[in-house]
């Protein structure tokens, strides 16, 4: 596929720059007549993003291997990032050895450092660019064996406070017939779990560690964005969700804690890691985004209540114990949440096992009544 629009038109390409082009709305001769870099980049990158999954689909390609400066990174990995997991993803750059966040996000990008410019074939660039095509070959002709006999996926959240909670749900779930992928509630984490369920790897979500939208919300540095707990509703799966270590915002070392928040409850996890206490009134609006959430799902949604603590830093003679802040959000939940949300309130501490008990019992009932048609 040609992303340049100075290209030489006699150099052939499977998908030429002018399909492209087209793809994302322009048109290739005014491109090249207006000169715009920027105007240019940003076409044919919807073009690339609007035909590498339809290209996909009719099994034109199994592997994409990328080169590029800072434009060509920009525009080959946000097209890989519409591909699957799964899909082999290699990108040779420039920018490979920096922050590659923007590039790779929660998909599995491999990111190639060029070392030498992108600039012709010299002895170095020959031996980087033939390792480059070993690897993707590589990918493409060894994949993953297939499992034999998989079971049913199922998605759950966690963070450390709420380990052993979600490690006793996944034993139980396990234990049932079914594998349980954890993803650790750090914004990414989050985002990957939102975008795996979209692609359809998920029978349902044990969503026990919602923590990520108290970043969210007050402004901590693990938010998953405003999308987090809508993609289970999308899709229709059953979902049973909790509300753990709602009770934090994270930010990085102390002093990386925003003035406004200084005179806050603060704990000190590490010395990259400070966690603030999320107030009552915090907790109230995280409560009603949560249940604005799980409001729109089209799918069977169960609310999980601990009422007597929401992680392990939340208990009594623990730093984060605030049972005003926890009235706080289960009131608002219970508030704003509609009828197609069903609300389950345990005498327990998320921690506690017979509330991880009761989480696996609902999530497997909510399995079989779906597998049965009764859902």
């Amino acid at each position: 596929m040609d992303l340049g629009i100075l290209s030489d038109p006699d150099v052939p390409a499977d998908v030429p720059a002018a399909e492209v082009a087209k793809a994302g709305g322009g048109d290739l001769a005014a491109l090249r007549r207006e000169r715009d870099r920027g105007h240019a980049v940003a076409v044919m990158q919807n073009g690339a993003c609007a035909l590498a999954p339809d290209l996909h689909r009719q099994g034109r390609f199994d592997g994409v291997l990328g080169l590029g400066g800072g434009g060509g990174t920009s525009m080959i990995t946000a097209a890989m990032r519409t591909l699957p997991v799964g899909v082999p993803k290699l990108m040779v750059s420039t920018m490979a050895s920096g922050d590659t966040s923007a590039y790779v996000d929660v998909r599995d990008v491999t990111m190639m450092y060029s070392v030498v410019d992108i600039a012709g074939l010299n002895p170095l660039s020959e031996t980087i660019l033939s390792n480059a095509a070993g690897a993707i070959c590589g990918m493409v002709e060894h994949p993953a064996p297939a499992r034999e006999g998989s079971r049913p996926l199922v998605a759950a959240t966690m963070f450390g406070v709420t380990t052993p909670c979600v490690t006793a749900v996944r034993e139980a779930m396990e234990r049932a017939g079914y594998d349980v992928l954890v993803f650790h509630a750090t914004g990414s984490g989050g985002r990957a779990m939102e975008g795996l369920i979209d692609d359809g790897y998920f029978a349902g979500v044990v969503d026990v560690t919602t923590t990520e939208w108290c970043d969210e919300v007050v402004g901590g540095v693990l938010g998953a964005g405003p999308d987090r707990l809508a993609a289970a509703g999308r899709m229709g799966i059953p979902q049973v969700v909790s509300v753990g270590a709602l009770d934090m915002v994270n930010f990085g070392a102390p002093e990386t804690v925003p003035e406004e928040f200084k005179n806050r409850r603060l704990y000190h996890h590490n010395p990259a890691v400070t966690l603030m206490r999320t107030s009552a009134e915090e907790s109230k609006t995280i409560g009603r985004r949560i249940a604005e959430q799980l409001n729109r799902a089209s799918g069977s949604t169960v609310l999980m209540l601990p009422l007597r603590g929401v992680s392990m830093i939340d208990a009594p003679g623990q730093p984060f114990h605030d049972p005003e802040a926890n009235a706080a959000l289960f009131g608002s939940l219970r508030a704003h949440a509609e009828p197609n949300v069903e609300i389950v309130e345990i005498d327990a501490h998320i921690n506690d096992p017979e509330f991880a008990a009761a989480v696996a019992e609902r999530m497997l009932r909510l399995l079989e009544d779906r597998a049965a048609g009764r859902h």
